[in-house]
């Protein structure tokens, strides 16, 4: 039990900018972080569905409250997605080959396709946020983080890595596979079990995260931290145009 705490705690360390009660770091709980992502994930998204309802409740003007709502995902991990995110538009957009693909990936300078690349996320975020009513149940914002996780935590250990990604030389159970995909499927069925039609919000996460990750992983031949982000990014900005939607 004490290993399974230490990798939740490292996890949180790691990939959420929330205070974290407990830094600790254990190499021997190294292999469980990624099993704990999709927790860490359930806490983002608990403070997210907290924050919906408390903006409806005080009525807060609608711009605003699409604001707060539209922020908050990066804000708690610290931008760290969506530093992945435009690192992976960049080399995707820019149609080189493949090794200059991967050289733009890893330059820490920023491309104008990354800043049209945020452009365009961040009005859309926005906009979804914005036009959902004060009064509508925000409950599956608590899950769709989680999926997300779930979708990155497989990419990650089921999903050949690239030779200079932090993973290549991370041992990758396949009992990981079964604790994550059976965690998946937990969460997409209690929202529809909570929140009936809404669930259909992870649906259109996972569907999203499918797609940004065939892109990244197919233009760059391997998978890495970066396109992990890119892609969840995307998932979490799909699900949340559904639940506009519903």
């Amino acid at each position: 039990m004490k290993r399974f705490l230490h990798a939740f705690f490292m996890c949180q360390s790691m990939f959420c900018a929330i205070p974290c009660p407990c830094r600790v770091w254990d190499e021997e709980a190294r292999p469980l972080m990624l099993p704990m992502l999709p927790l860490v994930g359930l806490e983002i998204g608990t403070l997210w569905w907290f924050l919906g309802w408390l903006t409806g409740s005080l009525n807060l003007p609608v711009l605003i409250r699409g604001l707060i709502l539209a922020l908050w995902p990066y804000l708690a991990t610290g931008f760290l997605h969506l530093d992945g995110y435009m690192d992976v538009t960049d080399a995707v957009k820019s149609c080189r080959d493949l090794a200059s693909r991967r050289e733009i990936l890893k330059d820490s300078h920023v491309g104008s396709f990354a800043v049209i690349g945020l452009c365009m996320l961040m009005l859309a975020q926005f906009a979804v946020f914005a036009s959902i009513p004060g009064d509508k149940n925000c409950g599956i914002l608590l899950l769709i983080p989680a999926v997300s996780r779930c979708g990155s935590a497989l990419a990650v250990t089921a999903l050949p890595s690239m030779s200079t990604s932090q993973y290549a030389a991370q041992s990758k159970p396949v009992s990981h596979l079964i604790v994550l995909s059976a965690m998946l499927c937990l969460f997409v069925v209690l929202g529809f079990v909570l929140w009936g039609r809404m669930g259909f919000a992870l649906i259109g996460c996972m569907a999203g995260y499918g797609l940004a990750l065939r892109r990244g992983y197919r233009n760059l031949e391997g998978m890495n931290g970066d396109i992990a982000g890119y892609a969840l990014t995307i998932a979490e900005l799909c699900g949340a145009i559904v639940f506009a939607l519903l």
